[in-house]
Order: C-alpha cells, then sequence, then structure tokens
C-alpha cells in the first residue's frame, strides 16, 4: 500500500542522514573497515581463517543532526573440519537506528569450503545465511505536519520477515575476492496496517591482497569494494599499512569513495584485541563536518581440539 505524502517526507528526510554511510541500501549500513566485518556484507567468509573470530563495531551517523543513530554490528564464525572437508559456521546481530526507524538483522551462517587447482592451494568458499529481518518505526516521533495523519500511525510500528543471503570467496596465498548477495528474496515487510518496506537485494562484490616488502615489520595491504543495489552503487579503494615488531602491532591508513567521501583510520594490537578506529569525512552533500566515526574490535582465539582432554587457546596476531 502506498505511503501518504506526509509519510514519504519522513522517509526521505531519513534516508538524506543515511547518505553518508549508505549507498541507499535499505537497512544494511557501510561499514568503512570493511576488511574486519566480512561476515556482515559475504556469509561465505565464514570459517574465512583457521581461528574463532569475534568481531564488533560501533558507527556514528552524520556528525551534528538530531537523532542522526548509531550501527552496531557483533559476529563470530569458526571453521571446522568432518573427515577430509572444510566448513565454517557464524551468527552476526546488527543494528541500525536513524530518526523514528530501527532496523535489525539475526543471521546464523554457513560455508562448504572447496580445495582447488595444483597442490589444492586454492580455496573456494560457497556460503549461505538464513536472516531475520526486524524493521520498527516510532509513529509517536514522526512530524507529519498534521496531526493524526491516517497513513502513518501514531504509535510504535513493527514487522520482520525471513530472508536469505549468498556468497563465493576465493582464495590464494595472499589474495582473495568475494562476491555476494544480500536480501535473496526481496522481502516486502509490513509496517502496521498501512505501509510496506521494500527490501532491495544489495550485491558485494570486494577484493584484498597483502604484499610483503623488503622490511620483514612492513606490510602493505590495497583492498576494494564495490556495492550497489542496481540503483545506486559506492566503490572504496583502501590502502592499509601495518608494522610488527617485538609484540607491538601498528596499522593505519586512508579510503577514498568517488563522489561520496575520504577517510583515514589507525589502529594497535592491545593484549590480542585489535582496536581501529576511522573517521569519514563527506566530500559532497552534508560536507566534511557532517562525518561519521567508527571503532571496531577484533579477536582471533586458536582452538586447538586435537589432543585428547584437551582444549588449547592461543591469541595470535592480526594482519
Amino acid at each position: 500500500m502506498a505511503c501518504s505524502i506526509h509519510f514519504r517526507r519522513v522517509l526521505i528526510g531519513a534516508v538524506m542522514l543515511c547518505l553518508a554511510t549508505m549507498a541507499k541500501a535499505q537497512q544494511d549500513p557501510l561499514f568503512l573497515q570493511y576488511w574486519m566485518v566480512e561476515t556482515q556484507y559475504n556469509p561465505a567468509a565464514v570459517g574465512k581463517q583457521d581461528q574463532l573470530n569475534i568481531t564488533a563495531a560501533l558507527q556514528t551517523h552524520a556528525m551534528g543532526f538530531d537523532d542522526a543513530g548509531t550501527t552496531l554490528f557483533a559476529g563470530a564464525d569458526a571453521a571446522f573440519q568432518i573427515g577430509k572437508s572444510r566448513h565454517g559456521v557464524g551468527g552476526l546481530f546488527q543494528a541500525d537506528n536513524i530518526g523514528i526507524f530501527s532496523h535489525k538483522k539475526f543471521s546464523v551462517q554457513y560455508a562448504y569450503q572447496l580445495k582447488m587447482g595444483k597442490g589444492k592451494a586454492h580455496r573456494l568458499s560457497i556460503g549461505a545465511s538464513a536472516d531475520m529481518l526486524a524493521e520498527s518505526a516510532d509513529g509517536s516521533k514522526a512530524d507529519t505536519e498534521e496531526g493524526n495523519d491516517p497513513a502513518f500511525g501514531s504509535s510504535q510500528m513493527d514487522g520482520s520477515r525471513i530472508d536469505a543471503s549468498v556468497g563465493l570467496l576465493y582464495q590464494f596465498k595472499n589474495f582473495n575476492m568475494g562476491l555476494s548477495m544480500l536480501h535473496a528474496t526481496a522481502p516486502e515487510v509490513e509496517l502496521g496496517e498501512k505501509n510496506i518496506y521494500d527490501v532491495k537485494r544489495l550485491y558485494n562484490v570486494n577484493a584484498a591482497y597483502v604484499i610483503k616488502t623488503r622490511n620483514p615489520y612492513f606490510t602493505v595491504m590495497p583492498s576494494a569494494a564495490f556495492r550497489t543495489d542496481l540503483n545506486e552503487w559506492r566503490a572504496d579503494v583502501t590502502a592499509r599499512f601495518a608494522f610488527e615488531r617485538d609484540k607491538k602491532n601498528f596499522n593505519f591508513g586512508a579510503d577514498y569513495a568517488p563522489l561520496h567521501s575520504f577517510a583515514i583510520f589507525i589502529g594497535c594490537v592491545f593484549h590480542g584485541i585489535n582496536i581501529c578506529y576511522s573517521y569519514e569525512a563527506n566530500t559532497e552533500g552534508m560536507g566534511i563536518g557532517a562525518g561519521q566515526h567508527e571503532v571496531t574490535l577484533g579477536y582471533k582465539l586458536d582452538l586447538n581440539l586435537g589432543k585428547k582432554g584437551r582444549n588449547l587457546h592461543k591469541t595470535v596476531r592480526w594482519l
């Protein structure tokens, strides 16, 4: 059912705030540090590494705007063997709040990993996830200019749908490339009795490479990502640099999104926890001052279940 003119005004206002962080990707936020939250947009990335991988991220939206909102992500994944086959499993929770709207997603993810090529040095992961989408809008906070707008309720409106996502991830030595489609079912979520929230399919392509330099302590990690819903798009080109020596690990870099933004980030590994902070400044639209802050935490843990009666835990360094 079509929304009223007043409802569309409120929706358009919220979307304008989202432009600093999203490529009109419906309820899917864009994290600047996309390489640390890879399972957020590609289910084939679960079990990518041998360790148990735990990640959390917090992002603020356009600074200087009331009710601009925040985005929270938390996920965990791990790999395991069944005979000679390798598998990955994971789960995530995501909450994106802006203005009167709230978008939540709960996902259970699985990936089957195939070794290919001479010496089986190539790995192809085929992943899928079952997603629960929970959408809500607090009509009591909406300014519709006219009271008792019949097209927009004055109370909390909620709706949910089951969804699915699929993805592929190719890995070879220090190179990896992923392709995924979120919201494969393109569901329609009913909000209350008079509004429908259309969820578009979102396509993602990403690639990354680790370059070992002549200096054994210094590593260069270029990466790129492209996202589109076949209407709007966003591309990111990122250069990361890491220095590691005597158990000290520092990393820094910059990201450029054409026609969108420029960002810088800096991080370190502290007691086995990878901490990264970034600030993204808009080069178009709302301007540099209306940027966003983002903090991401990552922790990896070795799980060695090979010895009887023992479960050896060991933290590992991050690149």
